[in-house]
């Protein structure tokens, strides 16, 4: 076969550094752009994101040829970077070292998005420790909760 083709979807969750709230409404309005403009010069598709103030989801389609890894260092390099430089008062904001990545079925893609679009509404019930070590559970992720939080 002379060409590869692929569909990776990916839902990528992670957090700031200590679960700490930087991600105001007002910062999350320009850097979730920002964001998806990162997935984009990376040549990844994103299809959504959204999250809270302590915590970002992404829903993305990657490339083959390159990995979660380095795509998510990237993201989280500019971004803090960005994040410096355009908001000043933001000098002690840091993304957690690591992060939850789950592929995604095209049949499950709306569920993903609804899921990311009710952020607010679902951390009314849920706060972010309980909903990660579920989501590593519903995929059969082996982890050692110890290790999970920083």
């Amino acid at each position: 076969m002379p060409g590869t083709y692929s569909r990776i979807l990916l839902h990528i969750v992670f957090s700031t550094k200590h679960r700490e709230p930087w991600i105001t409404a007002d910062i999350a309005e320009r850097l979730y752009p920002y964001m998806g403009g990162i997935v984009r010069a990376e040549k990844g598709v994103l299809y959504d994101i959204g999250g809270i103030e302590d915590h970002v989801h992404v829903y993305l389609r990657w490339r083959p040829d390159e990995s979660v890894s380095g795509l998510m260092r990237t993201i989280k390099a500019r971004s803090s970077k960005w994040l410096h430089d355009e908001f000043p008062s933001l000098r002690g904001f840091a993304w957690q070292e690591g992060y939850a990545v789950f592929s995604v079925s095209k049949s499950q893609e709306e569920a993903v998005k609804k899921y990311i679009a009710g952020q607010h509404e679902h951390h009314k019930k849920e706060d972010f420790k309980s909903e990660l070590l579920r989501m590593l559970r519903l995929h059969e992720i082996e982890f050692d909760e110890k290790y999970v939080f920083d």
